[in-house]
């Protein structure tokens, strides 16, 4: 497969009329504080309550035909994209996931009818066992980010972006493996090749920004996060979306768990919407002043809403959080001034 815009094209009218198409609306406070227009892409509203099943159900349905069993390793969203996908193929899927996926992601992939073999501390140990099964079983892996049909649904984002509004100058994403930046970039700078995109992530465990600033593929320890879907390394040897990323984003950056914690409350208080740690990483960048000169309008794509209530509640609620080992002081929301 040839990865580029026309793979991206092809990616949108296979999921034309399968994965929503998603609103973008502006967040009038956040616009306020940048002095500038922040538009929301809502991609905690799909079905699977996030936007790994744009990449998950491109792939899976262009599987070899003769598949009767898909594959894959997850820190639970691309995993549900991957059961969604395989219940509407009518195929099995079997999940691989570390110990530190929220119990609330290991049950939604659980009740898609899909199999959960929990395995290892990281991200790192279940990416071992899925390969094990494929080589001992015969399964198809699909891998959350470095592959071509993940990454060309992804960037079926981009072209959402683009028909929603075609002046867009900046885009803000959350960094992980690549799959979403690589995608949206690709697709966005093809058809507006000045468009500046930026890729934000936690500090600690940033494999994606830590491998772009050393010119290479970097493997980083993962540790619990509130941005626990970021989780993960790129892998050693990833073909697809470190060279697009080292080529296509224009920057990246990477913000503390505290603010991460107050970007979920604003965007709860003052926005009204309920979103994972992971797909806040933007906001809360843009919160800290650490993206300079964003040229407007811009644009932050919200991947999820998949997150431990109970944990929410307690971040809205400005309590502490218990991140692993470690205690995160909480603090009431403030409304945030300039």
């Amino acid at each position: 497969m040839n990865l580029d815009i026309n793979s991206v094209l092809a990616a949108q009218s296979l999921l034309n009329g399968v994965a929503d198409k998603t609103p973008l609306v502006p967040s009038n406070f956040l616009s306020n504080i940048l002095k500038n227009e922040l538009l929301l892409k809502l991609e905690n509203m799909q079905p699977t309550g996030a936007f790994k099943i744009r990449g998950a159900i491109n792939a899976v349905y262009n599987l070899p035909k003769d598949t009767r069993v898909v594959t894959c390793c997850s820190t639970g969203n691309h995993g549900r994209g991957i059961a969604y996908a395989a219940k509407l193929k009518g195929i099995k899927a079997v999940i691989f996931m570390s110990s530190l996926v929220p119990q609330v992601k290991i049950e939604a992939i659980q009740s898609l009818g899909a199999e959960v073999i929990l395995c290892g501390e990281d991200q790192t140990d279940s990416e071992l066992a899925c390969r094990q099964s494929v080589r001992e079983n015969g399964y198809v892996e699909v891998s959350p980010f470095d592959d071509p049909y993940v990454i060309a649904g992804q960037g079926t984002i981009g072209l959402e972006l683009l028909s929603q509004r075609p002046d867009i100058n900046s885009i803000v994403l959350p960094l992980s493996g690549g799959g979403l930046a690589a995608g949206i970039a690709l697709a966005v700078k093809e058809k507006k090749p000045k468009i500046r995109v930026f890729g934000v992530t936690m500090e600690n465990g940033a494999a994606m920004h830590i491998s772009i600033k050393n010119g290479k593929p970097t493997e980083v320890s993962e540790v619990p996060s509130l941005a626990d879907a970021l989780g993960g390394g790129i892998g050693l040897n990833n073909k697809f979306t470190f060279p697009l990323c080292q080529k296509l984003i224009d920057d990246t950056f990477t913000v503390s768990e505290n603010e991460i914690y107050h970007a979920m409350q604003t965007l709860y208080y003052e926005d009204r919407i309920i979103a994972e740690g992971s797909c806040v990483v933007g906001i809360a960048a843009i919160l800290a002043k650490k993206i300079r000169n964003l040229n407007g309008p811009i644009a932050t794509v919200l991947t999820g809403r998949n997150v431990n209530m109970s944990m929410y509640t307690d971040i809205i609620n400005g309590s502490d959080i218990k991140l692993g080992e470690s205690i995160l002081s909480g603090s009431r929301y403030k409304q945030y001034k300039e």
